[in-house]
């Protein structure tokens, strides 16, 4: 049954991440032409509802002033888009720094984090900022470091999340951490769910959920223990495995990407060893997007889901500045919807 009210998302970051100026790096898109890709999308006189932004240059200086952020906002709403999440700069190198590091890289990620809310709340003040989350992760990436001492490292990031929940409650904000094999401490289902289950916090801190990433949480590619499926696994066996691990997770899942993935760990550029995103159509795709949704989808209402976003993140620029990706893409995301949406 058709759902008018969840909201239909792109995002941006698939313009940015794993794009730039070193060798082998693709440059990056500008906001405003995956603004407009995202708006010439049309499948049956339906169109996308709104965006999911990166604040990260070149499309923000998170530390813009207010008047800047409001004519981003403008421009973003002109296109005929409401705002929804936010990725907060939490990684080293922007404004933040390791949520498993030293006092001085947790005060770095904590800043980060103030500033996404900072951001959020002239967004949401302008109007233009109706729905949606502040996504971290903990900015250390690979595992090797977090094996040194798993419990140790465990518990300095369940404490830098615990004071970043803090600072999104104080400014009436959640803050959805994105389960990916790259992120140490998030790089396999039980582990996240260490995590989550130690900050304590559901109602302030909570799990966004990629169909492509906790593909590879099945697999255990960063977390052997933890494999839920071995290699030519069957439907029924990927099933009851796909059931396990979002039992498990959604009941801490705020915030919703549907994606593909065709069962590759490389990224894109800096961005790698993360799960490979593809378009919807695939023919190497390894997942129903509409059955697979509606294991995260199930009582979605009750956790304060209002939308769903589609992440093409490091889709290749000839892919993303093809129309037709996005028609295809659009066409994906309504079929979610449709199949498993609520009534207003």
């Amino acid at each position: 049954m058709s759902n008018p009210s969840l909201k239909l998302h792109n995002a941006m970051w698939p313009g940015l991440v794993g794009k730039g100026t070193e060798e082998g790096q693709e440059p990056p898109i500008s906001l405003e032409h995956m603004l407009d890709l995202t708006a010439a999308a049309e499948v049956n006189g339906q169109k996308f509802d709104g965006i999911d932004y990166f604040l990260i240059l070149p499309h923000t200086d998170p530390s813009a002033s207010d008047e800047d952020l409001k004519a981003i906002a403008d421009l973003i709403q002109s296109k005929g888009f409401d705002i929804g999440s936010l990725v907060a700069p939490v990684w080293p190198g922007t404004v933040g720094d390791s949520a498993m590091g030293t006092d001085e890289q947790q005060a770095k990620f904590l800043d980060a984090v103030k500033m996404a809310c900072r951001v959020a709340r002239i967004f949401n003040d302008h109007g233009a900022r109706k729905r949606g989350v502040i996504r971290i992760d903990s900015a250390e990436f690979g595992v090797n470091a977090w094996k040194a001492d798993p419990a140790k490292n465990t518990a300095r990031i369940v404490d830098t999340f615990k004071k970043a929940a803090q600072i999104a409650k104080d400014h009436g904000e959640r803050l959805a951490a994105e389960g990916e094999i790259c992120w140490a401490g998030m790089h396999s289902w039980k582990d996240m769910l260490d995590l989550l289950e130690g900050v304590g916090m559901p109602e302030t801190l909570g799990f966004q959920a990629d169909l492509a990433h906790t593909y590879l949480y099945l697999m255990g590619y960063n977390a052997p223990e933890h494999a839920l499926l071995q290699p030519g696994y069957s439907d029924e066996a990927f099933y009851a495995a796909y059931e396990q691990m979002t039992d498990k997770l959604r009941p801490w899942t705020i915030d919703f990407h549907v994606a593909q993935n065709d069962g590759k760990v490389h990224g894109a550029g800096s961005h790698d060893k993360t799960g490979k995103h593809c378009r919807a159509d695939d023919p190497n795709g390894k997942l129903d997007i509409t059955r697979c949704a509606s294991y995260w989808l199930k009582d979605s209402q009750s956790r304060g889901i209002e939308h769903i976003c589609w992440d093409g993140c490091m889709f290749p620029n000839a892919m993303l500045e093809t129309q037709d990706t996005w028609n295809t893409i659009l066409k994906s995301m309504i079929d979610v919807r449709d199949a498993h949406g609520w009534d207003e």
